[in-house]
């Protein structure tokens, strides 16, 4: 499945301003913006997290590779292209799982 189908099945967004990533210290490692160019990776992230107790683990990580689909090839040949995809990449190989902060959107 290509990643614009993949989208189609995961959960909207609308209802998130953003969503944080943290190291086990509960600092901000990286922020995805409910924007243009990040929505998807918002959402990737976002069911990634639902999926696995609001946690990115390795093996999250490794799914969430899988759901890029041709993106995920791209990122590998083109490193720093794609930095959500980068980090998925690096914590797939590890063994620390991240915990994910959801920020709500702001409504009125």
């Amino acid at each position: 499945m290509n990643f614009s189908d993949r989208l189609k099945t995961l959960p909207t967004t609308h209802h998130l301003a953003a969503l944080q990533l943290l190291d086990a210290h509960g600092a901000v490692l990286a922020t995805i913006e409910n924007r243009p160019g990040q929505t998807g990776s918002l959402a990737v992230y976002a069911a990634l997290a639902e999926q696995h107790g609001g946690r990115i683990t390795p093996e999250a990580a490794a799914l969430g590779l899988d759901w890029y689909a041709e993106h995920t090839a791209d990122a590998r040949t083109h490193p720093g292209k794609h930095p959500n995809i980068d980090r998925l990449l690096a914590w797939a190989q590890g063994s620390v799982s991240y915990a994910v902060r959801l920020v709500p959107a702001v409504v009125g």
